[in-house]
Parts: C-alpha cells; structure tokens; sequence
C-alpha cells in the first residue's frame, strides 16, 4: 500500500475537481493518506475522504489532539520544540508526514510558504508530488528540486522570503543559487 501525503493551503475552502477525482482514485486503488489537521485544504480533503467512509487515514498534528479529524481517523500527534509557535509549531508534523509518504498531492493557492515547503520536503528524496496550483489553474508535479524551483518562480517576491525563513539549513540547499 503507497502512503501519501495529503495537503495544502489554509485559504482553500473548495478543492478543484481534478483533485477531487485523484482523491477518489487514492480511495479506490486503497493508497494510505497521511493529512495534517489545518483548516482550509486539509479539512476539506478529510471531508472528502470521510464521506467516502475510508479507514486508511492517520491525521498529523503538533497537539495531543487534532484540531480537525473529520473520519475519527488515527492520530499521530509530533510535538514542537519548546515554545514553538506558528509555523515553527507545526513543520515537525509535516517533515515526519514528508518522511513517510511515498508521494505527494497538494493543493496550493500560489502564496501558501508551507504548501510549497511541503512539496519541497518531497522533491527533496525524489518522492513525486502532484500539485494543483490555484493561483495559475495549472497541475504539475515535481519529481526532484529542479521542478521545485520551477514552482518557486511562479510565486512572488514576498511569498519566496517567507519560504526562505521557514527553510532549515538542509532546505535552504534547494534554492537557486
């Protein structure tokens, strides 16, 4: 069973419809999904995994309990380091749900650092990540890096130094130089 890693953008509240239809075939073909607990993306792929009624779900969060878990699915809490806040709180959760997924889909509204970060995490072992890009209405999907950095340009200035920041040193590697 391929595990994949299931995420996007806070600020999506509706899910495009070739998403909507690679989700069903994670469901038919009986692919686990790894999915963090945030609002927006990850809310409404678990909304949409729970009324399929699927089991092979676990939820990600920073906390003993997620701040969303619409199928009553398995919990996978992953502390912060201490007095973490933000997104400081929650990158644990989404390098360990990087870790052991076998590929990605993401659905990302164009300004999103950690949805682009997550795609990163991926590139970064040569893990294939889909991405629905809503700012463009494009899909993609980044097999290594270099299609990482492919991505990065579409986004802006501001939104290329939020990502920056919130890179560890073995992220920041993957920028262009």
């Amino acid at each position: 069973m391929a595990m994949i890693f299931l995420g996007g953008s806070h600020d999506i509240y509706e899910l495009p419809e070739p998403a909507i239809v690679r989700i069903g075939a994670i469901v038919t073909a009986e692919h686990g999904v790894l999915i963090g607990d945030a609002p927006g993306a990850d809310a409404e792929m678990q909304g949409l995994l729970a009324g399929y009624n699927y089991e092979h779900v676990g939820v990600f969060c920073a906390a003993d309990t997620p701040r969303n878990n619409l199928g009553d699915w398995a919990v996978y809490p992953v502390p912060p380091p201490a007095g973490a806040r933000g997104f400081e709180a929650h990158a644990p959760k989404d390098r360990e749900m990087a870790r052991r997924a076998d590929f990605g889909l993401m659905v990302w509204d164009g300004m999103s650092p950690g949805t682009c970060l997550n795609v990163l995490r991926l590139a970064m072992v040569n893990k294939p990540c889909v991405i629905y890009d809503m700012a463009r209405g494009s899909i993609a999907t980044a097999y290594g890096t270099d299609d990482w950095r492919a991505m990065l340009r579409h986004a802006g200035p501001d939104v290329r130094r939020q990502i920056e920041a919130r890179m560890t040193p073995d992220e920041r590697l993957a920028l262009p130089v």
